[in-house]
């Protein structure tokens, strides 16, 4: 049903938790042995999603939750049907989903079904925490202070777990928050849920939560300021420019503070993100640039109502535009709802001059606002200012004095998350460019247990520049629809199959056709959760820009050349259940200038669980062209290892071999989270040409961080 009205029916409002306060004390230590779990209501009868969403679960869980004056309490008790072993990769926080048994809940304190929160654990006891955004995406980077312990039994698993009211963001007054409860059981092949959530939805969706009710206001939060300092000492070396060693010595942090117990100011003075993992690499036979995921921790935190303005490849904000090759000096964000319907984020970021990188210094400015209406739906508002404050003293570094975007965008979602959609509008300001310089664009999807029907367009003008954003084409027109069908059957070995195409249809600001990409695919999933995709790909390409169809700076094919060709592609996916897992894909067909490609990736990995998981990810690329390319072939090559030996101990090393770029990279990480959201660091990282074998650079780091509540 298509239904928007802000006055309708919550799909699950009949789905009701009474929590209780208790005035005795809760250890959290995984054991129901306290009074307070005897006089609390259960939560149980939960529903099945997958393998199918038209019965109750087999297998049995249930829910107890109270709170006092500090925290708020959850314990689950997750029952077995089938003996051995529970399955988990590691007891790294922040898991994979799909490859843990697991018990997840999910908080909705405004209960207005598009954002929240979710906590829980796997089996092994490794922690999940995130914020939630959009109605069903979770954002696993936000990080803050709780506890829990899971204890084992031969027929169960319990989670036990203290929430600080100080970790969450909700307004006082407001006693009935939205709830759900997950359950991933993958001996079972089952995954299931309190309040019932039909399976082409994911159990995170906000709209088919139940509801909490309080039986008091819950407790306003007191004052809550936290300080978070770092020390950094290290040592690198530039091989390749022939630098001497340089030692690095740092003080810095960042400060939060709730001004209110829904508005948070995130607060960083030279900041440091020597932890964070190096991109994975690829290799690149795209024509525009690849887009790699923030993993900054600042720019993550509530970073959805910034960065998810747009559409994935129309993004007039891109946090890692700002500080990658320059210093960051200090910035300050505010983020949070003003009540249910009003939320906001405003952020700025200073940094410093690069003379090494020729890159002047820069203010970045942005300020969103969002309105919730027709229930579900969102109107928001953006801006953007990226202004140049500092000077480079070479030519190539005299970069425009500043970029601007204006835009705003309204968001369609459904009471039951059936219909959603997008009306997007945006312009920029540039010097030296006018006319042509906004944005327009659309998509209307409707999803049901057998059909999925989706409809973008867009108009990207060609004077359109986002400096601070992120735009790999711009001047013209794109058509893109998508279609799907899945088929149930009753009986076999099948769980589920589909069919769908999918297309991508360009053209220029004039309406002459440039490229087209269309896809059709066959799918089947397998009851044991392993699946196969076949997909036949239609190419046809008018190169607009010059283009080395090898990306390795060999001679480029003419602007204006046509190049059309078909691809096979094959996918196989192994079931999570085994300690031995794999993805694999190859493709075949033809390529630009007439030529062949032959394509295998994939990735491969065992654990020993839960203290050890291994991977290799690897790609070959076979390019088979005519003169004077000839025939090109890439390797990449990157094993990682996660040593996991307690849910705060961890280690992480890999090491990448891109044939393409001539490089290798190694990285490990030594992490000790001593107290909760405080850690120890030791990262090591090392680039090298294979051959002949010549060290570029090599950097170690000891960094040490702590969070001090005021």
């Amino acid at each position: 049903m298509f239904n928007l009205g802000a006055s309708a029916q919550k799909e699950n409002a009949a789905y009701k938790y009474h929590i209780r306060r208790t005035n005795s004390a809760i250890t959290v230590d995984g054991l129901m042995n306290e009074q307070a779990w005897l006089q609390t209501d259960s939560a149980n009868n939960f529903h099945m999603v997958l393998p199918m969403d038209t019965s109750l679960a087999k297998v049995r869980t249930t829910v107890r939750m109270t709170y006092d004056d500090n925290n708020f309490y959850i314990l689950a008790i997750c029952y077995t049907t089938v003996p051995g072993p529970y399955m988990v990769e590691s007891l790294k926080r922040d898991f994979n989903f799909g490859k843990n048994d697991n018990f997840i809940f999910f908080i909705d304190p405004f209960d207005a079904r598009t954002d929240g929160f979710t906590f829980g654990s796997n089996a092994a006891g490794a922690q999940w925490d995130g914020s939630m955004y959009e109605g069903a995406k979770v954002d696993l980077n936000w990080d803050n202070k709780w506890e829990s312990s899971v204890k084992n039994y031969p027929d169960k698993w319990v989670f036990e777990a203290a929430i600080p009211f100080k970790s969450i963001r909700y307004k006082k007054g407001i006693k009935e928050w939205g709830i759900n409860f997950s359950r991933n059981d993958l001996k079972a092949r089952e995954k299931s849920s309190w309040a019932p959530v039909p399976r082409q939805f994911p159990t995170a969706s906000l709209a088919y939560t139940g509801t909490m009710i309080w039986e008091e206001e819950p407790p306003a939060s007191t004052s809550n300021i936290s300080v978070i300092p770092y020390l950094l000492t290290g040592i690198s070396k530039d091989y390749q420019n022939k630098k001497p060693t340089a030692y690095h010595h740092a003080i810095g942090g960042d400060v939060k503070v709730s001004l209110t117990p829904s508005i948070n100011l995130d607060v960083t003075v030279n900041p440091d993100f020597s932890q964070v993992e190096v991109d994975q690499q690829v290799i690149n036979l795209n024509r525009y640039e690849l887009f790699f995921p923030e993993k900054r921790q600042f720019f993550l935190e509530n970073g959805d109502i910034f960065s998810n303005f747009g559409y994935a490849e129309i993004r007039p904000f891109f946090s890692r535009r700002i500080g990658l090759n320059q210093p960051i000096n200090f910035g300050a964000r505010l983020t949070g709802k003003l009540n249910k319907d009003w939320r906001i984020g405003i952020m700025d970021v200073q940094t410093g001059d690069s003379d090494e990188n020729d890159i002047a210094a820069g203010n970045y400015g942005m300020l969103t606002l969002q309105r919730r209406l027709l229930g579900r739906s969102n109107i928001g508002f953006l801006f953007v200012n990226k202004q140049v404050t500092g000077a480079v003293s070479t030519a190539a570094g005299k970069a425009e004095s500043y970029n601007r975007n204006v835009g705003m965008e309204f968001n369609l979602a459904s009471s039951s998350n059936a219909w959603t959609g997008k009306l997007l509008g945006l312009k920029s300001f540039t010097p030296g460019l006018t006319g042509r310089d906004f944005v327009l664009a659309s998509h209307l999807q409707y999803v049901s247990k057998s059909f999925t029907l989706y409809l973008q367009e867009e108009y990207v003008g060609k004077n359109y520049h986002a400096a601070a954003g992120y735009l790999p084409r711009a001047g013209h027109i794109k058509i893109s629809p998508k279609l799907l069908y899945t088929f149930f059957p009753k009986k076999g070995v099948l769980l589920s199959k589909g069919i769908q195409f999918t297309s991508n249809y360009y053209l220029n600001e004039s309406f002459n056709r440039t490229d087209n990409e269309s896809v059709l695919s066959y799918s089947m999933t397998f009851r044991n959760q392993s699946t196969i995709i076949i997909s036949g790909i239609n190419e046809d390409v008018k190169l607009l820009l010059p283009f080395d169809p090898t990306n390795s700076g060999k001679e480029s094919l003419a602007i204006g050349s046509r190049h059309r060709y078909n691809t096979l592609n094959l996918q196989i996916v192994s079931k999570q259940q085994n300690l031995f897992t794999y993805l694999l894909e190859g493709t075949y067909g033809g390529y630009y200038d007439k030529g062949k490609r032959i394509s295998l990736s994939g990735q491969i990995g065992y654990r020993f669980q839960p203290y050890v998981n291994i991977a290799i990810n690897g790609s070959y690329q076979d390019l088979r062209l005519p003169a004077p390319y000839g025939n090109t072939r890439f390797t990449l090559f990157g094993p990682k290892m996660d040593v996991t030996l307690s849910n705060k101990l961890y280690f992480t090393g890999y090491m990448q071999y891109n044939e393409q770029l001539k490089n290798r990279n190694i990285y490990t990480r030594f992490q000790w989270r001593y107290k909760p959201a405080s850690d120890f660091f030791i990262v090591y990282g090392d680039n090298s040409q294979p051959s002949p074998y010549t060290v570029k650079n090599r950097q170690l780091t000891i960094k040490w961080t702590y969070w001090w509540n005021i």
